[in-house]
């Protein structure tokens, strides 16, 4: 018999980034445990299409709204959208975020920390630090007026610990990548406005935590997955799948209890 706390049937639930790998299974997850799931992204027409595809698969409502994290006006929009079709917002899932991943189309030249464009360093910011003080101000807000909800910010290993260049080095020593300062940055700022919105929120009923994904098994250099792995207890890099159901813990009831905390799922990549 399954237990009742991680039921979501009746909730709203935000997925920002809702396109992306995480994001498609954060709103499967949240779907699956019986959530109406609002996915928002920039792809109008994609997110149009993901919806249906949600309401065919769990047959419950979905709706798909393009919005742009950083701008408050369409946080506005996608606000008065939300409270047009439900009324209500049960879980914000703050998921959109910028990474210079492995293998992007950044210039090697450009990706070293000597030389990594301010403007870039700028633009990552915007986007996972401004972008979630946004939708908590905006969004979260909702959840605060009436009395209850949970935020769930997502993190990174990378806003725990450095990311370590040796990973990204090709078999003939080369470097091919380098990871900036511009995503661990922002993920530990991340962090610390989960904890701030904790406190400031907490006597409001809504509960604000984080969730650090490791790193996602997508298609990387066979080189850069064994490397991971070797730094890993368990021996892998994680599925897009491995994280849905630490989301829909601190989505529902069954993490009541529980505000302020970051839940880290990286396979034990941290603990090393």
């Amino acid at each position: 018999m399954s237990y009742a706390g991680f039921d979501l049937r009746g909730k709203v639930a935000i997925v920002t980034g809702a396109l992306g790998l995480l994001g498609k299974e954060h709103c499967h997850g949240l779907a699956r445990a019986g959530a109406h799931v609002v996915a928002t992204d920039l792809d109008a027409p994609g997110l149009a299409e993901f919806a249906v595809r949600l309401r065919e698969q769990y047959g419950h409502d979905a709706l798909g709204v393009a919005a742009d994290v950083t701008q408050e006006r369409s946080l506005d929009e996608l606000r008065a959208a939300v409270l047009g079709r439900f009324g209500r917002l049960d879980v914000l899932v703050n998921n959109a975020a910028i990474d210079d991943k492995y293998a992007s189309s950044i210039e090697l030249s450009k990706s070293r920390f000597e030389e990594y464009p301010i403007e870039r360093f700028r633009r990552v910011l915007d986007a996972n630090v401004t972008g979630v003080f946004a939708c908590c101000q905006r969004l979260g807000s909702m959840m605060a007026d009436h009395g209850a909800g949970s935020i769930i910010n997502v993190a990174s290993t990378y806003g725990l610990v450095a990311p370590n260049q040796d990973l990204y080095r090709a078999p003939d020593g080369s470097q091919s990548f380098y990871k900036g300062a511009a995503y661990p940055t922002s993920k530990a700022a991340v962090l610390q406005l989960t904890r701030f919105l904790a406190a400031y929120w907490g006597a409001r009923g809504v509960r604000v935590n984080a969730l650090s994904p490791g790193g996602v098994d997508n298609g990387q250099d066979a080189h850069f997955r064994a490397r991971y792995a070797e730094r890993t207890p368990l021996g892998r890099m994680a599925r897009a799948t491995d994280y849905v159901g630490a989301l829909v813990f601190l989505a529902s009831d069954a993490s009541a209890y529980m505000t302020g905390a970051n839940l880290v799922i990286d396979g034990g990549f941290t603990i090393w």
